[in-house]
């Protein structure tokens, strides 16, 4: 029963389901549409990937130190994970808007093909999915949101 004692672990679940759930009433604050799929969505407002492993490093860093071997790996372990949502997964999703728009503008071209729309359906190419990544102030705020509520964890917790 190790594993419910595991601070840094609940930590950064804590993290991942707060930031998952704080999407929601942002993004309705910016847009006034009530979007429940952000709940299981990548990208947006904070990353919960940083907020998941900040909040990891900094409970290792409340158990185990800032000195220690676990803190070094898990640091880098953020850093790491943190780049990849603000650079390659964020490009990623850039490329994909490109990819999506080409489709489009094919499909138009052979709109009047007789039969393309005659076609089942899972012959038929899915969007690619834009949101991928984060911007860096959503990595950002996602690796504030995960280092504080590590914090008032801590603190409630302990």
């Amino acid at each position: 029963m190790d594993l419910f004692m595991n601070f840094p672990l609940w930590a950064s679940f804590s993290a991942i389901f707060f930031a998952q759930f704080v999407k929601v009433p942002i993004q309705f604050i910016a847009t006034r549409q009530l979007d429940w799929s952000l709940l299981t969505s990548n990208g947006g407002m904070p990353s919960s990937h940083s907020a998941a492993v900040t909040a990891l490093s900094t409970g290792v860093a409340l158990e185990s130190g800032l000195d220690s071997p676990l803190f070094a790996v898990s640091a880098i372990f953020a850093v790491i994970t943190m780049f990849d949502a603000a650079g390659v997964r964020r490009q990623a999703g850039e490329q994909a808007i490109v990819l999506n728009q080409l489709r489009t503008d094919l499909n138009r071209i052979f709109k009047d093909a007789k039969d393309w729309n005659e076609k089942p359906e899972q012959e038929k190419r899915k969007e690619l999915k834009e949101l991928l990544g984060h911007k860096p102030i959503e990595v950002f705020f996602g690796g504030l949101t995960g280092i504080f509520l590590t914090l008032l964890l801590h603190y409630l917790v302990r």
